[in-house]
C-alpha cells in the first residue's frame, strides 16, 4: 500500500502540472513588476507580438478595442496586459472580459484593471476592450507575454493614445457652440 501510495504521489508531482498547463508554478503575473513568479529571465529580443488599438484618441467613457497578438507562427500561454499613462506604473481605466481566453485582475484595488489569461491553452490572439477613466493624460497599453516558462517578454507597448480634450464651460465638459441667427 506504501508503495502505491508514493507512486501516485510522485506521478502527480511530476506529471500532472504539465499536463495541466504551466509546470511547476502558479502563473500568475505581477500587477506592478509584469514579470511572472518563476525564476526564468526575461528575454531581451524583440518580442513576436504585438499590441493593436481601436483608436489614437480617447474620452472618458469611450471604449477601446485592445488585441493582443502573435506575430508569425508563435504563440503564447500567458499574458498581462494594462493601459499604463507615459511615465506612469499604475494600471488605468478598466477592461471589459469579452474573449473567453480572458479575465479580469484587480490591481491597487480596481477591478478588471488588468486582464490576464483565463487558461493555459495556446493563443495567437486575444481581444478586449478597455474603458477609458476619466483625469488620465497620455497611455500606453502595456503587456507582459509568456510563450512557455522558458521564455517570455516583458514591457510591449503599443502605440501611443492620446485624450481628446475639449473645450469646456464652467468646467462641465461641453464644449462651447455658437448660435447663429439669420434675419
Amino acid at each position: 500500500m506504501w508503495r502505491h501510495s508514493c507512486f501516485v504521489f510522485l506521478f502527480c508531482g511530476i506529471f500532472l502540472p504539465g499536463i495541466l498547463g504551466f509546470p511547476k508554478a502558479n502563473t500568475s503575473i505581477d500587477c506592478d513588476s509584469l514579470l511572472p513568479n518563476y525564476e526564468a529571465q526575461p528575454q531581451t529580443s524583440a518580442p513576436p507580438y504585438i499590441i493593436a488599438v481601436s483608436f489614437d484618441n480617447f474620452e472618458p467613457g469611450n471604449e477601446v478595442k485592445v488585441t493582443l497578438e502573435a506575430l508569425q507562427d508563435v504563440a503564447f500561454k500567458g499574458f498581462n496586459l494594462q493601459a499604463r499613462e507615459i511615465e506612469g506604473d499604475v494600471p488605468v481605466g478598466t477592461f471589459k472580459i469579452t474573449d473567453p481566453n480572458t479575465k479580469g485582475l484587480e490591481c491597487h484595488n480596481v477591478t478588471n484593471s488588468a486582464v490576464s489569461h483565463a487558461n493555459s491553452d495556446v493563443k495567437k490572439k486575444v481581444t478586449t476592450t478597455w474603458i477609458a477613466p476619466h483625469g488620465v493624460g497620455d497611455l500606453q497599453f502595456i503587456a507582459t507575454v509568456v510563450q512557455d516558462l522558458e521564455k517570455f517578454w516583458v514591457g510591449i507597448q503599443s502605440k501611443t493614445l492620446t485624450p481628446t480634450r475639449s473645450k469646456s464651460v464652467n468646467g462641465t465638459a461641453k464644449s462651447k457652440r455658437k448660435v447663429c441667427f439669420s434675419l
